[in-house]
């Protein structure tokens, strides 16, 4: 059962060592698309077999997350985490060799998708930990205010794991080799998200929601003020997706493609920024109409960028663009959060994660399909797109916030739903 909440902060209770361990357990799932997608096209010559493979890798996250998210607000992050990130580890470490052995693409999608699988989604299960532990541990007084700055960091953590992912995976791939960040995610599978699984707050989270009384059906969370979430962090997925893909199509037409990466950082870095930022924003501007502001950022950004046509043009919108999707980010999954249903924090988060990950996966294979053989400038109109329907499902979200008490989906921690 929960101890009694005390007046110690969050991380006096989590310990300084657990945001870096978790932080560094995000980047193989950061790295294994982009990483996947760079290996295969290199080792075969193969632009469409190495975007097939990335999309693998998405399809077995969204396939296995829900229900590694379900097995562990069953039997604890411990428990299935430490043999998902070893098995994860070995995957990642035979895949090289499965490509460069010359096996049927059948085989080396195979194996994509299993990575995919066996992907440990180390920021969803941070962010059960730390709702668990605000919730179970903390003093009342603190729990707004903690909650919102925590969901603050996660989401910053998020964005800067998949800016610096990306980033190592053509660093290292440019300038020691194809396989080499396949191989870096694999050694941190094994230690990193390891030390993650085994950490002191996993027994914590753990001991809190497997002995909660009762656990809502995983129907609950394909109900729809979980799934208005859901379909949010794929259109924001697909964002990311696009906007890399395209970026790099755009500086490859000018000989400058390697600088794509560092391009994309500047978005990664404003949006990490203005994500941290959100935590100081007043209770009273709620979450529903941040989520319609920030997306209308992105739209307006989106837009701007689609048009310009000088690396200049696309430096201020991707600034721009990182002034919108942190914050935006932050909103939804600071909705998720006081939406999981009673006993089912990581089922949701994990649900989420997926989400994006495969429209990440899915929106690169399609974004560099087309950029390559069809026009780079339809490429760089997607992440408008993308960006219209983050916005559609803020609108849509309008409509069933107010359906989302009636059904149960109340707040994890004290107050939060106010602003919901």
């Amino acid at each position: 059962m929960a101890s009694d909440p005390d007046d110690r902060t969050l991380i006096q209770h989590t310990g300084w060592g657990y945001f870096p361990i978790a932080f560094i357990a995000r980047l193989p799932f950061a790295m294994m698309v982009v990483g996947v997608l760079t290996l295969v096209t290199s080792a075969t010559d193969s632009v469409a077999l190495g975007g097939l493979a990335s999309a693998a890798v998405g399809i077995g996250v969204v396939v296995a997350g829900p229900l590694i998210g379900d097995a562990v607000d069953r039997h604890g992050q411990r428990t299935v985490l430490v043999p998902i990130g070893l098995l994860n580890g070995v995957l990642l470490g035979v895949f090289p060799l499965v490509v460069f052995s010359g096996m049927p693409p059948a085989m080396i999608l195979a194996v994509a998708a299993l990575i995919g699988i066996t992907a440990p989604q180390a920021a969803a299960m941070s962010r059960s930990r730390v709702i668990a532990i605000i919730r179970d541990h903390l003093h009342p007084d603190r729990r707004q205010r903690t909650f919102s700055r925590a969901m603050s960091y996660e989401s910053a953590a998020d964005e800067t794991a998949f800016v610096i992912g990306p980033f190592l995976v053509g660093i290292l791939a440019s300038f020691v080799a194809p396989w080499a960040p396949i191989a870096i995610a694999a050694a941190l599978s094994f230690t990193f998200v390891t030390a993650f699984a085994l950490h002191p707050t996993g027994v914590v989270a753990t001991s809190d929601e497997s002995e909660t009384p009762a656990r809502a059906p995983f129907s609950a969370v394909l109900a729809p003020p979980v799934l208005v979430l859901v379909g949010a962090t794929f259109a924001v997925g697909l964002f990311f997706g696009t906007t890399l893909t395209s970026l790099t199509a755009f500086m490859g037409e000018r000989g400058e493609g390697s600088e794509a990466g560092l391009l994309y950082g500047l978005m990664g870095i404003g949006s990490a920024v203005l994500a941290l930022a959100v935590a100081f924003l007043p209770s009273r501007f709620a979450l529903r109409w941040r989520w319609i502001v920030f997306g209308g950022v992105m739209l307006a950004s989106a837009v701007a960028y689609a048009m310009t046509d000088t690396v200049g043009g696309v430096v201020v919108a991707l600034l721009l663009m990182g002034l919108g999707v942190g914050p935006a980010l932050v909103t939804i999954f600071s909705l998720a959060g006081a939406r999981s249903p009673e006993g089912r924090s990581a089922t949701t988060m994990t649900l989420l994660a997926s989400a994006l990950t495969l429209a990440q996966a899915l929106a690169s294979a399609v974004t560099g399909a087309v950029g390559e053989n069809v026009s780079v400038t339809l490429a760089l109109s997607f992440p408008a797109f993308s960006a219209l329907l983050v916005l559609v499902f803020g609108v849509l979200n309008l409509a069933v916030a107010r359906g989302a008490q009636r059904l149960g989906y109340t707040s994890t921690v004290a107050s939060v739903g106010n602003g919901s």
